[in-house]
């Protein structure tokens, strides 16, 4: 089964940008992203809107080309309800620990799970 993509949001120096809706969470296929230039960082944020807690999990990278993939995979854990509970905000991310050989990131979510994921981009120019 071919993973959900998620559609990277450029944040750019000096300008708003509107608050994007992300992409519907997919608990059966999971989720990708490809970082458009794995230097940059990203920040991830996941909603959770299933009633319970759920979990997503921002898989390690392969090493090569993922240096600290050794650090292992990093679970989100979302609660339920209050959204100072539901809503995760994860990162800055690095290439060094999560990118697959194939260039991509992975993000696995719980069994269950719906809500939404978005994925910025921090640029390193100011």
């Amino acid at each position: 089964m071919a993973r959900t993509a998620i559609t990277v949001v450029d944040l750019t120096p000096n300008t708003v940008v509107a608050d994007p809706a992300g992409t519907a969470i997919d608990a059966t296929n999971h989720h990708v992203f490809t970082p458009a230039d794995p230097t940059e960082e990203y920040v991830i944020r996941v909603v959770n809107t299933f009633d319970g807690a759920k979990t997503a999990t921002i898989k390690a990278g392969d090493n090569p080309p993922a240096d600290a993939a050794g650090q292992g995979d990093l679970a989100v854990a979302c609660g339920d309800g209050d959204p100072t509970a539901s809503v995760k905000w994860v990162g800055p991310l690095t290439s060094a620990r999560f990118i697959q050989n194939d260039g991509t990131v992975n993000i696995d979510v719980a069994a269950s799970m719906t809500g939404f994921i978005t994925v910025f981009r921090v640029p390193r120019s100011a």
